[in-house]
């Protein structure tokens, strides 16, 4: 099983600010992309976990490191792993990057949560198993 995510990603106007350099609020963006599509290549649907569990990731803190910008048209590539992980919550460790050059890096927490209370949840055993391969 790989161990590691990359996803690709291409810069739009519609991402940049004024100045043709990627908006800051858009590399979170990215990384939830990138942490989706990972879900989905193990096999995870996470429409289809809410509608028939209750259940969700929501992200409950990240930190960011802004190392370089990115700009219109370049081709990045998200780079995510699993730091750690518990019954109730994952860190990932994820890093946006323009050919050789890293742009950014982040730590992502993400807490399973029953949606409808907003408390936490033990992950569906299925996920949990994944990511102890992962770990």
């Amino acid at each position: 099983m790989k161990k590691n995510f990359s996803w690709a990603v291409r810069v739009y106007f519609e991402d940049t600010d004024v100045g043709g350099v990627v908006y800051y609020a858009n590399y979170l963006k990215y990384l939830e992309r990138a942490r989706s599509e990972w879900l989905r290549a193990l096999g995870f649907d996470q429409g289809r976990l809410m509608a028939e569990t209750g259940l969700g990731f929501a992200v409950r803190s990240i930190a960011a490191e802004y190392l370089k910008p990115a700009r219109l048209d370049d081709e990045l590539r998200v780079a995510s792993r699993i730091e750690s992980h518990g019954r109730v919550q994952v860190v990932f460790d994820q890093r946006i990057e323009r050919g050789d050059e890293t742009l950014l890096t982040a730590k992502v927490r993400i807490a399973c949560m029953y949606l409808s209370r907003g408390k936490a949840a033990p992950m569906p055993q299925d996920i949990y198993e994944q990511f102890e391969q992962l770990t």
